[in-house]
């Protein structure tokens, strides 16, 4: 006899278009740094990979804002840059400094040593901790996997870190675009698998960022990554035709109408689009996240619940995940964070 489905969750009805009675509410970097218990936990474990790498730890940080607040999505607590040991790609994240790439890829030689990313091997951690939190949260909230996009990964290994002016990438995009393209392809590949390794262990719905992408022209997006975006969502399509694909890219007005070709199912708002224009702007077949300005939750309780409310409103009533257009700021007063919540929760269309 066959075993019945379970029904789906809030959030992933949203995304699919079936009619619900509130839009399900999440928070971007929502495990982590404004939560005390969070803090605590990182003067016990300084290393902030010491923490993203360790079953129990991922699955205590990430279980720390459900328990609290009862978000209707719980997302795995990693980074974008976790795969990269795995492609032999050695890096570390400092405090104070953030991620450390330490030998930068920049010439073929270099780009050709890179690996295919094989997740069972590398993040057997990962799988573990997705199951575990599958079985803590059941039905009441969605499980959420996410990955880095090829070109934001890319901009990473080649600057070495973080950057502001993104001079290192492009060079080599506009210098030496084969080179560039080889490593955006081995990415490629590697994050179709390590979503389809999540999903296999408990992810309901994957978040793809590419969060530097946005800091190509329209025409460069279209070129270095536009493409493997959606032979990222075509193959992950294949194999995993159910799974919910959401990509965030921040500062995304001016690329709004290029997100929706990659396939994927949402797309993030940051709060620099208008909501309701966003929804013009990206049609009617797409879902939308967001876009609440994460500096609101700095704000009066009454600024935030209007804010919460003018979002919702202009999002309409069907395929909004309502979330903020970026991740919590530090500093960030819990209370606040938990009204959010509750006005989310309170919310009847």
């Amino acid at each position: 006899m066959a075993t019945a489905c379970p029904p789906l969750s809030l959030l992933v009805s949203a995304i699919k278009g079936k009619k619900v009675e509130r839009p399900p509410v999440w928070l971007m970097r929502q495990a982590g740094r404004y939560m005390k218990s969070y803090q605590n936990l990182c003067e016990k474990y300084p290393l902030f990979r010491e923490r993203s790498e360790n079953v129990d730890l991922v699955v205590e940080i990430s279980l720390q804002p459900w328990k609290v607040f009862k978000p209707d999505g719980v997302i795995l607590f990693s980074d974008i840059l976790t795969p990269l040991p795995g492609m032999n790609i050695p890096f570390d994240i400092v405090k104070g400094k953030g991620p450390v790439i330490y030998d930068p890829l920049r010439t073929a030689a270099a780009v050709n040593e890179v690996r295919e990313f094989v997740p069972e091997e590398w993040v057997p951690y990962v799988g573990q901790a997705l199951n575990l939190l599958l079985g803590e949260v059941k039905n009441e909230a969605a499980v959420l996997g996410f990955v880095g996009a090829p070109f934001t990964l890319a901009s990473y290994c080649v600057e070495g870190g973080s950057s502001k002016n993104f001079s290192k990438i492009k060079r080599m995009a506009f210098a030496e675009p084969a080179i560039l393209h080889n490593l955006l392809q081995k990415f490629t590949t590697s994050m179709a698998s390590y979503i389809k390794y999540q999903a296999d262990n408990g992810a309901q719905a994957v978040q793809i960022f590419d969060s530097w992408a946005t800091e190509l022209s329209p025409v460069d997006f279209e070129e270095f990554s536009l493409p493997y975006l959606k032979q990222i969502v075509d193959s992950v399509k294949e194999t995993h035709p159910d799974l919910p694909l959401i990509l965030y890219a921040s500062g995304s007005g001016g690329l709004l109408e290029r997100l929706p070709l990659t396939g994927v199912d949402v797309v993030s708002l940051d709060w620099t689009v208008d909501m309701a224009e966003g929804r013009k702007r990206l049609g009617s077949n797409i879902a939308v996240q967001g876009n609440v300005d994460p500096g609101v939750l700095f704000g009066s309780k009454e600024f935030i619940t209007k804010r919460i409310y003018d979002t919702v409103q202009k999002a309409g009533s069907e395929g909004h995940v309502l979330n903020l257009g970026h991740g919590i700021k530090v500093g960030t007063p819990e209370e606040n964070v938990a009204h959010f919540f509750e006005v989310a929760k309170g919310i009847r269309y």
